[in-house]
């Protein structure tokens, strides 16, 4: 079986865009894959180095979510990146023969220095943190790496981080292929990309009460000034929610009716309204059963710890080994 490997920074609860961009894809990988998930609190600094206060409570809150949605400790290994301290070693040792140009080439290094306005990112943490990346990726021996279009130039560049450590000591790591999920970007409700930061997300705890009152003041086409003014769905945020959620006839139908205005905005989305408040209650109901029961979800992660630990220390055998330590 195969092993695949992905994480994400601890940032608290998570919204329908971390459900449809990466969860609901790790969740079905887990039936095929032997599967490492963990929480990446030590990227987490990469960025946010001055306030790390917020890291374990959202480390919680992030992984209640992870399991309220169907991730299984019982098919996957889910545990916190700093407990493995096996990856800062094989970060050090990756960082030896990784060429600075490759990190400065990195597309999302490049974006995050221009949008990360009022965040001294001028450290080597930052510059290098796809080198930390490889070394997680690497360390279970990860053949398959889940992730959005946007990451895989990481997963790339941990291939070929991987060809260089093979060829300069001795074979040691498969090279990872990327697994691009087929949501790419959700839409929030203001029309950009749905952030907590932006303040346009639907929480995957939200109530359906709260459901409700978001979607239904989620932007549309801004030509619908008027209820009678025809629209395009295709430039209505809120269609790219019908497009996931409604079935082939609702989408025909409220496509139908909004290129002719026989449908009102409000209207059309109360029709995928019902769909999101579908799928999203059990979870909601099995993460408010979850904040009962705190205790559990750090078992969960001490046991996965310990599963990642003995890999982890197998793969550092044989790295040592490799370079003669």
């Amino acid at each position: 079986m195969d092993t695949i490997v992905s994480g994400m920074r601890p940032t608290g609860r998570l919204h329908l865009g971390h459900f449809h961009g990466a969860l609901k894809n790790w969740i079905r990988l887990q039936e095929q894959y032997r599967s490492y998930f963990f929480v990446a609190d030590w990227h987490a600094l990469t960025t946010d180095y001055a306030s790390p206060q917020n890291i374990q409570q959202n480390t919680i809150e992030m992984v209640m979510d992870w399991l309220s949605v169907g991730l299984d400790p019982g098919r996957s290994v889910i545990f916190r990146q700093s407990r493995i301290k096996e990856h800062a070693e094989l970060h050090l040792l990756l960082s030896m023969i990784t060429p600075v140009p490759w990190l400065e080439r990195n597309p999302t290094y490049k974006e995050q220095i221009k949008e990360l306005v009022g965040k001294d990112l001028s450290t080597y943490g930052f510059l290098g943190y796809p080198v930390l990346q490889a070394a997680d990726i690497i360390m279970y021996k990860g053949n398959k790496v889940p992730v959005g279009v946007d990451q895989a130039p990481h997963v790339e560049l941990t291939r070929e981080i991987v060809r260089r450590f093979n060829q300069v000591y001795r074979p040691v790591f498969p090279e990872p292929e990327a697994l691009l999920t087929e949501t790419q970007k959700l839409p929030g409700l203001d029309g950009r990309k749905m952030s907590k930061s932006y303040n346009n997300a639907v929480l995957l705890s939200d109530s359906p009460k709260e459901i409700d009152q978001k979607l239904s003041r989620m932007m549309t086409d801004p030509a619908r000034v008027k209820r009678i003014d025809p629209g395009e769905p295709e430039k209505c945020p809120a269609f790219e929610l019908h497009k996931i959620y409604c079935t082939p006839a609702e989408i025909e139908e409220v496509s139908k009716g909004c290129r002719t205005a026989g449908i009102g905005c409000l209207d059309c989305k109360k029709i995928m309204i019902r769909h999101v408040v579908e799928e999203l209650g059990p979870i909601s109901e099995r993460r408010a059963a979850l904040e009962k029961r705190p205790d559990e979800v750090e078992g969960i992660l001490l046991s996965g710890n310990r599963t990642a630990q003995e890999k982890a220390s197998e793969t550092m055998s044989e790295v040592r080994e490799a370079l003669g330590l």
